[in-house]
């Protein structure tokens, strides 16, 4: 009898331990990335934008660079969350059309399993007229030093797409 005890007792602890190498996996990131669409449309004559980034990192860097609990995705979210992931995106995302600053709307937010969604949008653009784009997306490079900004550019039939790292956080298309 005491061996089928011993016997279940191994294996219940093989898989607690299982269970906690696991979890333990399952919040923790492997890598740091965000991925931002930039899209032309025709019809309203914007740059429509969405950047996918993790949860627990825009909420990590919230606290860090602002010091507000935000919460993201939680019952208790904050309800200046918005307002302050506006902020962070202002300082670090920024948009050029031939050679000047163009300025963006943040749009809102939502949520997709463990990734927010930001919505924005640079109204008013004249394609025709545009020579030069650049898009600077230094989103988390402050708080992960191995963090990748994929950036990717639709306008007519036309794709480019960047990899903005920490040290070349700027990307130029030529039109």
């Amino acid at each position: 009898m005491k061996s089928i005890i011993t016997m279940y007792e191994k294996k219940t602890l093989g898989t607690l331990l299982l269970a906690v190498i696991l979890m333990s996996f399952a919040t923790a990131h492997k890598f740091y990335v965000s991925v931002t669409n930039m899209v032309y449309s025709e019809k309203d004559s914007a740059f429509q934008i969405t950047s996918r980034i993790f949860i627990d990192d825009l909420d990590d860097v919230l606290k860090e660079r602002y010091g507000i609990e935000a919460e993201l995705a939680t019952p208790g979210e904050a309800s200046i969350a918005d307002a302050y992931i506006e902020k962070y995106f202002n300082a670090k995302f920024s948009i050029e059309l031939n050679g000047e600053t163009a300025k963006y709307s943040f749009l809102g937010k939502r949520y997709d399993n463990d990734v927010v969604v930001c919505y924005l949008e640079l109204p008013n653009v004249n394609l025709s007229e545009v020579k030069t784009i650049a898009v600077q997306n230094e989103i988390l490079t402050d708080m992960f030093e191995e963090q990748q900004n994929i950036v990717h550019f639709k306008w007519k039939d036309q794709k480019k797409s960047f990899v903005l790292i920490r040290e070349n956080n700027k990307g130029m298309l030529n039109l």
